[in-house]
């Protein structure tokens, strides 16, 4: 451990340990990352960095791929001075019923029902309450740049600036992730069967 704490590798394989997950060593050309299995599913937790120009920015990113059955899709980040923006341009914003929630939180979805029913989890709200920053969504895809997805897969899609070390962060994470898959999965949005997608070039 240096000076300023335990690198993002010491971190990482800790928590791999942890979980019971896979920690896969980067490379030249790729970065590290840790893979844990549920079920049938195959949650994925990295980092990458965007250059923009004299600076860069990097990202942890958390992406678990699933069947979609009905195309739901969703959004949840917290309220803040672009999110009210937002809204006022007419963004669709979904209230779960939970007043501290729903005053913390932007909720956007294409099924109000399914929304709801997913956010009146008391602990998915929880483990989503217990990040202080937090973008959190369903993604049909990650653009033509980004891996195939077949009309079917969707990805559970998690996203923050910098690199989180914590690791009861990135624990909660997890366990955030695992309780949405068995939420889909009771209320028809997915299947327990893995998707054909590939995340990561052999």
């Amino acid at each position: 451990m240096g000076i300023f704490g335990k690198s993002k590798k010491e971190a990482w394989q800790e928590l791999a340990k942890s979980i019971s997950a896979k920690y896969v060593d980067g490379s030249l050309f790729k970065g590290s990352r840790v893979e844990y299995t549920y079920k049938d599913w195959m949650i994925y937790l990295d980092t990458y960095t965007v250059s923009t120009g004299k600076s860069s920015v990097t990202y942890t990113r958390m992406r678990a791929p699933f069947i979609n059955i009905n195309n739901f899709q969703f959004k949840i980040y917290k309220k803040g001075i672009f999110s009210n923006v937002g809204k006022a341009l007419g963004m669709q914003d979904i209230e779960v019923g939970c007043e501290s929630f729903d005053n913390d939180f932007i909720i956007k979805g294409n099924n109000e029902e399914s929304v709801k029913n997913l956010f009146l989890n008391y602990e998915i709200r929880d483990l989503i309450e217990k990040q202080s920053r937090i973008k959190f969504e369903v993604k049909k895809d990650e653009g033509s740049f980004g891996p195939k997805f077949k009309d079917n897969e969707s990805e559970l899609y998690f996203l923050v600036t910098g690199v989180i070390k914590d690791i009861d962060i990135l624990q909660n994470l997890f366990l955030l992730f695992t309780k949405v898959l068995d939420e889909f999965e009771v209320s028809g949005i997915t299947i327990n069967i893995t998707p054909q997608v590939k995340l990561y070039k052999e």
